[in-house]
């Protein structure tokens, strides 16, 4: 079995000729999307599809990182802000409507614990999920073979190494569900803090058209 279908397959693999090949290509994509005006909005748009393939108003403010891209599946509206890295050695699936705030990592590569096997170069990776409508809070880290539910919020800061449930507020280093989220946080815009009713009658009005 070559290297690319080891690595595909989750098994060990080492960086050889034909991946650094993969990683080329995907680099004159990022150099393309890091450099660009930053102003070009519609441009820098049409740059994150060419990266990421299929998508429907993603958005990614650059400068971004990643190995593949192809490895990465984005649902609606998906938001990254400055600075996001995504090493999708393995898969990494995030689901509709869901943000990154600024310097998020999201890790699916990993190396042996044990120095000498480390150092033969094999290496592996461990696909992550996120689902829908969540907000993962800047300078987050997401670690291999995590999977984060839907509706959750991840606290800035934090460190995610084991699964988060469907409507939870985690965070912590190690991230930690603190509590759920409930249909009294619907209208809190910062802690205890209301959404004004100029801006809550909007909100109402757009959730009638939908």
């Amino acid at each position: 079995m070559d290297m690319i279908k080891r690595r595909d397959a989750g098994l060990a693999y080492i960086s050889d000729e034909n991946v650094f090949k993969e990683q080329a290509e995907t680099r004159r994509i990022l150099q393309k999307l890091n450099f660009m005006d930053r102003s070009d909005f519609d441009g820098i748009a049409q740059v994150v599809k060419e990266l990421l393939g299929k998508s429907e108003n993603a958005f990614i403010n650059p400068p971004f990182y990643c190995d593949y891209g192809s490895h990465i599946e984005v649902g609606k509206n998906f938001f990254a802000n400055y600075n996001c890295t995504i090493i999708d050695v393995a898969k990494v699936k995030i689901g509709d409507n869901c943000q990154m705030a600024p310097n998020v990592a999201v890790y699916t590569a990993g190396h042996p614990i044990h120095p000498d096997t480390r150092n033969t170069a094999y290496e592996y990776g461990k696909e992550v999920t996120i689902g829908d409508n969540c907000w993962i809070g800047g300078n987050s880290v997401i670690c291999p073979g995590v999977h984060i539910g839907n509706n959750v919020v991840i606290g800035a800061g934090s460190v995610v190494t084991k699964d988060i449930p469907d409507w939870s507020i985690a965070a912590g280093n190690p991230c930690k569900v603190i509590r759920r989220i409930t249909e009294d946080d619907r209208r809190k815009l910062f802690h205890n803090e209301e959404i004004d009713n100029e801006a809550w009658t909007d909100i109402l009005s757009e959730a009638e058209q939908h």
